[in-house]
């Protein structure tokens, strides 16, 4: 018998190009640490026709809700912020100093354009830096190296007058303009995957439900947090105010299989080979066995990684509030995390969604989830 040449039918992704197109535009929006709300409202738009209701807190946290009165809660979070710079000092001549706001990389600033967030709008700058060949002129002399000290930026002004009539202040915030690119092969990049691709990732989840018509037998809130890259702090106070039973978190980890990074230390994650998760003393050990169970059951493929002390996470936030909430890491594999160009695999997103929707849909309030 002839093979037949009908090729199979291929398998239906979770990802839309409605949903694509609103992560290249929550990718392309700044929503730096503190000055998150325009992010925030872009998400809760996108969100709204999958709740039943939603609120935020006072700096910001945007919380979607499944199933309000449900008197048991289940939280999957991300954080919405991205790293950042302040304006700190106006030279007379009209270039600027900064501050880092955030855990900001300053070896990659030189020569990047930026946007300076002030009080007539956006105004573009670059990271100035000296020509090769004034750096070089002086065999004798070592070669500068960028530091938050001498790294200054130029906006066209040519005295601190022209400075502020553009609008910019001591203060004004300053995110890179780079923004969301596919590449080959379901490779994507951009500045802020950190972490905002976590809360497209808990979008898409509540989009799932709402489509495929999945009732949950508790309170779902969908948490973007604000503020997790100066130390978890939106974190700390939504998990106070909800009191969840039950968090997933959702977060980047590091791509260990580019050069510079030792696996012994980082162990080995690869993006495209599925969702990472963690073992560590804030993941509780029965909701990730839950989680390890779910993706063996749906064969969705997991990467495992250990951290020490601390996740570095939301995890830790939402672990330790009130009276102890069982809370598990579910990251994604990230390359070049904190520069303009963090990369990550499609296949890597539908997987984590995915992973988070089984999960979801696994959980109960009769989940048996104590130690003793």
């Amino acid at each position: 018998m002839a093979k037949s040449t009908k090729s199979e039918p291929k398998k239906k992704t979770v990802l839309t190009d409605k949903s694509l197109e609103f992560l290249k535009n929550y990718i392309n929006n700044a929503s730096p640490v503190g000055f998150e709300s325009r992010g925030q409202q872009l998400w809760l738009d996108y969100l709204k026709p999958y709740i039943d209701s939603h609120f935020s807190d006072p700096y910001g946290t945007a919380v979607g809700v499944i199933n309000p009165d449900a008197s048991f809660k289940v939280v999957i979070e991300a954080h919405a912020d991205e790293i950042s710079w302040f304006v700190n000092y106006i030279t007379p001549e009209g270039l600027i100093y900064l501050k880092r706001n955030g855990g900001v990389d300053h070896q990659i600033a030189p020569a990047q354009r930026v946007f300076i967030h002030g009080k007539k709008g956006p105004v573009k700058a670059v990271f100035g830096w000296p020509a090769i060949h004034t750096r070089m002129a002086n065999a004798d002399a070592k070669e500068p190296q960028p530091k938050v000290e001498n790294l200054f930026l130029d906006c066209g002004a040519r005295d601190k007058k022209q400075v502020e009539e553009l609008g910019i202040h001591i203060g004004a915030v300053v995110t890179y303009q780079d923004g969301y690119e596919q590449l080959a092969y379901g490779n994507l990049i951009g500045r802020a995957f950190d972490n905002r691709i976590g809360g497209f990732m808990i979008a898409e989840v509540a989009r799932l439900l709402k489509e495929n018509k999945k009732k949950l037998s508790f309170g779902l809130y969908i948490v973007n947090a604000v503020q997790e890259e100066i130390g978890l702090r939106g974190a700390e106070m939504i998990a106070r105010r909800i009191k969840p039973h039950v968090a997933i978190i959702t977060d980047v980890t590091h791509d260990t299989s580019t050069p510079m990074v030792n696996k012994i230390i980082e162990g080995d994650v690869v993006c495209g080979k599925g969702p990472s998760l963690a073992y560590g003393p804030a993941v509780h050990n029965k909701l990730l066995e839950l989680v390890q169970q779910t993706a063996q059951d749906r064969k969705i493929p997991v990467q495992l990684r250990a951290v020490s002390r601390s996740t570095g996470t939301d995890t830790e936030s939402f672990a330790y509030a009130n009276d102890g909430c069982p809370s598990v890491l579910i990251s994604i594999p990230l390359r070049y995390m904190h520069t303009t160009v963090e990369m990550l695999h499609t296949s890597d997103i539908e997987q984590t969604i995915e992973l988070m929707y089984e999960t979801l849909l696994n959980l109960t309030p009769k989940t048996n989830l104590s130690y003793l």
